[in-house]
């Protein structure tokens, strides 16, 4: 085999437990035969035991191969990547299940494993998850999800984690999604029937950069409204399949353009240190209608559950609120071509606990891509506050 220049070992993990389900929402052999499996890899470092473990965990990713964790890896530390029961595929995701996924990875980590202490990474979509995890950990309240369906947060034995970096997040799912929601689509069916004052993409657009801050605020109200028309169709479409009986119980949708927002194409707009044109995933303008655009595929449960607006319990400021005695560190990247500029003092001013800190690296991009001087840093951070916060011997 090649030599790779790590320092750890690879070491797969899979968990397994028994679950009854009224349908499968996955596809294959997990979740359609009374099993959820989850996979994931645990990076441990060779002749270097620990007592703590760094959980990754992100709701429909894995992150196994990301800078971050195989950095902290090599710098020796024990790190869990940990995947949901929707790795790579979150047309079906329900945020709810995926809290549970995470407790049985803080559980096997502790219970199987020896660990002593385990701190949360959330890194990008994983900083609203751990969140959302460590909030009904310290305080248990959902029983169900926005759909009505059941899922009993409050009986699933989260145990809280010990500590959570907050790295290069965002607000959550449905609030981050909303901000990149396309709003001159005019009808669902047909993204081509558009509104020509809000189509920033088009040349045509008779609004271009720089946006006025009027513009800018009627844009952001019409990406909440197309929210909640979806969500509002969703559980019309849920009622009546409910009121109908019979075996359709679920639908799938295609959400068309949904990668639109000002702050790409004007860098103006809530102001960073990222290119302009650009975002995370590529050309803007390409995104917005590309296969692999957030949010893309959907089922009702789904929507409701992860991205809508309103509805979703996975929101990262209402979860902050909740989190009263965990020691919590953001690490804000300045060039951060995904999060947006704001997010992170507004999940700052929502945090209770008062053991809170922020850190802002310069220049830092989302992945921190052939960036090694900002990766480093990040690394110094995590240690020393590791350290100060005895999470680390």
């Amino acid at each position: 085999m090649a030599d790779t220049g790590e320092s750890f070992i690879r070491e797969p993990a899979i968990l397994k437990f028994a679950e009854q389900v009224k349908f499968a929402e996955t596809y294959g052999f997990s979740g359609s035969q009374g099993l959820t499996i989850l996979e994931g890899q645990r990076l441990m470092p060779k002749d270097r035991p620990s007592k703590t473990i760094y959980l990754f965990m992100h709701p429909s990713s894995t992150l196994h191969l990301l800078p971050m964790p195989v950095a902290l890896a090599n710098t020796g530390l024990h790190v869990l990547c940990a995947a949901s029961r929707y790795p790579k595929n979150d047309s079906a995701l329900i945020m709810e299940k995926v809290a549970i996924d995470m407790g049985a990875w803080v559980r096997w980590a502790r219970e199987q494993c020896g660990y002593e202490k385990v701190v949360l990474v959330g890194w990008s979509g994983g900083g609203s998850l751990s969140l959302f995890y460590q909030a009904q950990a310290e305080q248990p309240t959902i029983t169900q999800t926005p759909a009505g369906d059941e899922v009993d947060l409050t009986r699933a034995g989260l145990q809280p984690a010990d500590g959570i970096i907050f790295i290069a997040a965002h607000l959550s799912r449905a609030e981050t999604l909303t901000e990149w929601m396309d709003p001159s689509v005019l009808n669902e069916n047909n993204p081509d029937e558009r509104d020509p004052a809000l189509d920033i993409y088009s040349p045509e657009c008779p609004n271009q950069p720089p946006f006025p801050k009027s513009f800018v605020a009627s844009f952001r109200a019409a990406q909440v409204a197309r929210n909640r028309r979806i969500t509002a169709w969703c559980q019309e479409v849920l009622e009546t399949l409910r009121k109908r009986g019979g075996a359709e119980v679920e639908r799938a949708f295609c959400v068309h353009r949904t990668m639109c927002d000002p702050r790409w194409i004007d860098v103006t707009v809530d102001p960073n240190d990222r290119k302009p044109n650009w975002c995370y995933l590529g050309d803007p303008r390409v995104a917005n209608s590309a296969p692999a655009g957030l949010g893309r595929y959907s089922s009702l449960r789904s929507w409701l559950s992860q991205w809508s607006y309103d509805l979703s319990n996975a929101r990262g400021p209402q979860n902050a609120a909740r989190i009263r005695r965990t020691p919590v560190i953001q690490i804000e990247n300045s060039a951060d071509d995904a999060v947006p500029a704001p997010h992170n003092p507004i999940i700052h001013a929502a945090l209770a606990t008062p053991d809170k800190e922020h850190v802002r690296i310069k220049g830092a991009t989302h992945y921190y891509v052939g960036q090694p001087e900002q990766l480093a840093k990040c690394i110094e951070t995590v240690l020393d506050w590791s350290t100060r916060k005895k999470l680390l011997a």
